[in-house]
Order: C-alpha cells, then sequence, then structure tokens
C-alpha cells in the first residue's frame, strides 16, 4: 500500500514511545521493511493497528524522499478486542510500556469478556501480571489521573493499590494539602500502622467499649486504645451482620480473613436466586466492606459449562482429600473393631459379599492407605488398632500362622506370593470347633471392609460405634482441617456462640488454637469431651458446601437402611 493509505488509530495501547524511531530509520532505509504492518480498513482507507513506530519511521523518511509501497496485512474483520491484543502483543514484546497503558488495554479486554487467564495467555505473560494491572481499576479516580500525568510515582501507586476507598481518600487530601503524604515504604507504615483503629470503623454501639477513647489535639479524629477490646466487640457485629444477610436469604456468607484483600475481577456478579453469595472483607484497622451478589468466576464459568452441556471443572468441598481420607481410615478402624463382637452381621456380610462381590472381595485385605506420613502415624495410635492387632495374633495362633506385626491374615494385593497355604489353613479348620471358625470368619471380614465405603457408613450407625472409645481428636487432625466456616462452628460447639462471635474473623490459626485449649481445659468452660461431627455416626457435616464421600454415599443408601 502506499503510504498515503495509512494513518495511525486511537486503539494503539502505546501513548508515549510511539515516536522513538530513531533506531528504526537507519534500519528501515538499509533493509526495508521486514516485518509488515498489521493494518485494518475505515472510511479514509487503512488504520495501523500493529506497527505505529514503523509507520512514523516511514513517514520520517518519506520527509526527505520517496518511500516503496509498505508491505502490509489486512484484518478482515472490525472486531476492537482483537485490535487491541494485537497492538499489545506487539508492543510488550518491543519497547517498554507504562503500566497505565497495559491497565487500559487489560480493563477493555476485561470489559469485553476476556478473563484474566486468557489475557495472560494471550500476550505470554503470568496471571499475576495481568491482576497488577487490573488492581489499577480499585484506585480513586483523581490518583489514577495523577498517575498518568507522572506525578505519583510507580511504587506509592502499586501500594495504593491496597488502600480501601476510604484510606486512597484520605491520603490523597494529604497529597493535595500542604501537609506531609506519606510515599514508598512510609505508605505502607501508614496503611497498616496497627493499633490506631479509627472509632468511624466500628460497626458495634460505641458505648458498648469498655475501653478510652483517644482524641487528636484538634478533636477531628478519634481511635481506640485497646485493639483487643475492638475487635471482640467487632466481630461480634460482622457476626451478626452475616446473619442478618442469611435472613434475608443469602445462602452463604464468606468473611475473608482481616487484611486479605477483595479482587473485583476473580467474581462475578450474581443474584441470590442463581446462588450469589456475600463477601465481606475486615481491613486491619477494621473497617469492613460489603461485596453483596457475587460469585467466583470458576463458578460463574462452571455453571455455564453446566448450562451448555460442557464437562464442568470440579469445584473444592468442605473437606480436602487428605482430610477425607483421615477421616475414613480412623472411621473405619473404629468401625470394624466393633464388627468384632457381632459375629452374626460378620457372616451375613460374608455371604452378601460372596453373591454380588465388592471391591475388596478377590479376597484381600484392605490396604489402609495414608495419603501422607502423618496420616500414616496418626493411624497408628488409633486405641482400635491395637486393638485389632491383638485380635489378628490370636486368630493366627488358632491357624497356626506366623507373621510379622501388623501384617493382615488375608494378603494385600501387593502381596504376591505371600498368601498362606490354602490346604493347611483348611486342615486347621477343619480341627477347630463352630465357636472358633466363627471368630476367624469374624475377623476376616472385619479385615477386609472397604476403608471409606458406604459399608463402614452404614454399619457404623448400625453398631452405635462411639469414635470417643477409639479416637481423641490429634495434630494432625487440625493440621488438615481447612474450612474457616466449619472451624468456627467447631469453636462455638466448644467454647461457646459468644467466642465463635468473637473470632469469626480470626485466622484459622487462631481459631484451631482456641479448640485445642478448649479440649487441653487451658479454656475456661471448655467442653473437654468434645467430638467432631466428622466423626459421629451418622457423620454431621458443618457447612452446605458438599463434597464429603462419606456423606454422600450414605445418603444413596439411606432408603435402604432404617
Amino acid at each position: 500500500m502506499d503510504l498515503s493509505q495509512l494513518k495511525t488509530t486511537k486503539l494503539n495501547v502505546r501513548k508515549i514511545g510511539a515516536k522513538e524511531i530513531d533506531d528504526l530509520v537507519p534500519s528501515i532505509q538499509s533493509l526495508g521493511i521486514i516485518q509488515p504492518l498489521l493494518v485494518r480498513k475505515n472510511c479514509e482507507g487503512f488504520e495501523v493497528v500493529a506497527g505505529q513506530r514503523r509507520f512514523h519511521a516511514l513517514s520520517k523518511i518519506a520527509e526527505t524522499g520517496a518511500v516503496e509501497p509498505v508491505p502490509c496485512i489486512v484484518m478482515q474483520d472490525s472486531d476492537d478486542a482483537k485490535a487491541i491484543e494485537a497492538s499489545l502483543a506487539e508492543n510488550i514484546a518491543r519497547l517498554p510500556m507504562r503500566e497505565i497503558d497495559q491497565y487500559k488495554a487489560f480493563s477493555a479486554l476485561s470489559k469485553k469478556g476476556t478473563g484474566v487467564e486468557d489475557i495472560a495467555a494471550q500476550f505470554g505473560i503470568t496471571d499475576r501480571q495481568v491482576k497488577q494491572r487490573l488492581a489499577l481499576g480499585n484506585l480513586y479516580a483523581p490518583i489514577l489521573t495523577a498517575y498518568e500525568k507522572q506525578e505519583i510515582g510507580v511504587d506509592t501507586i502499586r501500594s495504593l493499590t491496597l488502600a480501601t476507598p476510604k484510606q486512597q481518600k484520605a491520603w490523597w487530601q494529604l497529597f493535595k494539602s500542604d501537609e506531609y503524604a506519606p510515599q514508598f515504604h512510609a505508605l505502607k507504615a501508614w496503611l497498616f500502622g496497627g493499633a490506631n483503629i479509627p472509632l468511624e470503623n466500628a460497626l458495634f454501639d460505641v458505648a458498648d467499649y469498655k475501653g478510652q477513647i483517644i482524641s487528636d489535639l484538634f478533636g477531628e479524629e478519634s481511635y481506640f486504645d485497646d485493639a483487643e477490646k475492638f475487635w471482640a466487640l467487632q466481630n461480634q457485629a460482622i457476626a451478626k451482620l452475616k446473619q442478618g444477610f442469611l435472613d434475608e436469604g443469602w445462602q452463604e456468607v464468606t468473611i475473608l480473613d482481616v487484611g486479605e484483600f477483595y479482587y473485583r475481577w476473580d467474581h462475578a456478579e450474581t443474584d441470590k436466586d442463581n446462588g450469589g453469595r456475600v463477601y465481606i472483607s475486615v481491613s486491619k484497622l477494621g473497617e469492613v466492606s460489603q461485596h453483596v451478589g457475587y460469585v467466583t468466576q470458576k463458578e460463574a464459568k462452571r455453571k455455564q459449562q453446566e448450562q451448555s452441556g460442557e464437562t464442568p471443572v470440579s469445584k473444592n468441598g468442605e473437606l480436602t482429600k487428605s482430610m477425607q481420607n483421615y477421616l475414613a481410615l480412623h472411621r473405619h478402624s473404629a468401625v470394624r473393631t466393633e464388627l468384632l463382637s457381632h459375629q452374626g452381621i460378620a457372616l451375613r456380610l460374608a455371604v452378601a459379599q460372596i453373591i454380588a462381590g465388592s471391591s475388596l472381595w478377590s479376597v484381600q485385605a484392605d490396604p489402609q492407605k495414608a495419603n501422607t506420613d502423618a496420616i500414616g502415624e496418626s493411624l497408628a495410635t488409633n486405641k482400635a488398632e491395637s486393638v485389632f492387632q491383638a485380635e489378628r495374633e490370636r486368630v493366627q495362633n488358632l491357624l497356626g500362622l506366623s507373621g510379622e506385626d501388623g501384617e493382615p491374615i488375608v494378603p494385600r494385593k501387593t502381596d504376591w506370593g505371600k498368601s498362606p497355604d490354602l490346604y493347611a489353613i483348611v486342615a486347621k479348620l477343619l480341627e477347630l470347633d463352630d465357636a472358633s471358625v466363627n471368630l476367624v470368619l469374624t475377623f476376616i471380614v472385619a479385615e477386609t471392609l472397604p476403608s471409606g465405603s458406604a459399608l463402614v457408613e452404614v454399619l457404623g450407625e448400625k453398631l452405635a460405634v462411639n469414635m470417643a472409645d477409639h479416637w481423641q481428636p490429634d495434630q494432625t487432625f487440625f493440621d488438615l482441617l481447612r474450612e474457616k466456616q466449619a472451624l468456627n462452628a467447631m469453636v462455638k460447639q466448644v467454647a461457646g456462640k459468644d467466642t465463635a462471635d468473637a473470632h469469626v474473623a480470626s485466622t484459622a490459626k487462631v481459631q484451631k488454637q482456641i479448640i485445642q485449649d478448649g479440649l487441653s481445659g487451658k479454656r475456661k468452660n471448655g467442653k473437654q469431651d468434645w467430638q467432631s461431627g466428622y466423626m459421629s455416626f451418622p457423620m454431621t457435616a458443618y457447612t452446605k458446601k458438599g463434597g464429603i464421600e462419606a456423606l454422600d454415599s450414605r445418603k444413596a443408601l439411606k432408603k435402604l437402611f432404617k
């Protein structure tokens, strides 16, 4: 195309540096245009989508002589998003761009429905880099304008993205006045200054506060003098706020950890009837923000996939796989030990599995596979395991067998070549009375009971297994707990509603310590004989998130067992 047919486009994301062409002019004069310009048609010819610096270099050359026709690639559609992508993809790979230019480009794509992961993949950068640019959208408009004019430095602007809207406005007033506005490292100290909690951040009636209120010399701002007393009342108020949303019909209200930032671009607006939830964020200075009617982008995508018939990605349930493995092994151990005292049931189980088969009736012993060493060590200290091992030794003596401590009588799937001599076992059983044979059969049925199966759940109820006889909450149990809502419900069971409300926004670590202190007797009025609902028969959950295999398998069999 002739150079006269081309012009620049407003869509090009480079606002500064496009005319810095001193390095390009001699190269083009010597070698010509190596990479074609990307253009698209408009009403007056063609506009340059990618190649703005090359275009300006050619225009500079044309001032002193003729320019050959310019090699171009013509876009066949007029999609603004594609034009922006093409321009940004070229420029990220070439001259460094200002963060503000990248923010505007990424924001334009985000508004057109392009997700963070897709933007990152398009330009070969990380999700975190995209989120860092999009974070500029949380800035107070005058601050963003000042940054665009280069009146505020990069380090300062990055710190301001962590500030609440109220803090940003307060900082802006300082910046525009003759007073000192903290910047760089001093700004972070100003934002997260600790105990200087403003009076206006309280959700509760200040008259209920038992400490002192400190005012500055001019009386323009007041503060609470005791952060611990403030948080006790503030957390109760947050708990009340949460309950209010639940009473209004919101299915779930998520309280973020104190200081945890709520990222708007990671969430999609969803109304109450379509599963939208409420997020409550709490700054380190006690400021509470409510984000009503949102789900995560992943949840929104999963729902869209379900509606379109696609296979949705798996969602996170209440318990992790490792926690469910931990619970399943302990519950399984207790149930099969109780089964030793119910020979009639064991016989019927054996007959049923011989007829219908099961995951273990090959026949082989349950592998008791632990996901981690910590879970394995925890199981080894289970009271039921020692009882079961003693019974194993008794059966081995009856059958005239010898084996290593803890090794099953029935070989596991991986124990090739370790099977007892069939004829020797038959000969021994023929010598035993019916009661001894029944004892052996009962043990073999218990040893081959599948861990984590619905049978464990059904038998736990049938045998009225009390896990307190076999298990106590240990460190591994607490290490595997992750769900904040479930933890707070446990705090309520162990230490009471007032304590749970006072720590509704506390970290998981703090809430676990409260439970452990209650169990050990360090906390006054703590329930020392507490047992988790996860260890009851039937199991009980603490949230409505679902995803607990033990509950799902039991529910599927509910109509069969009364």
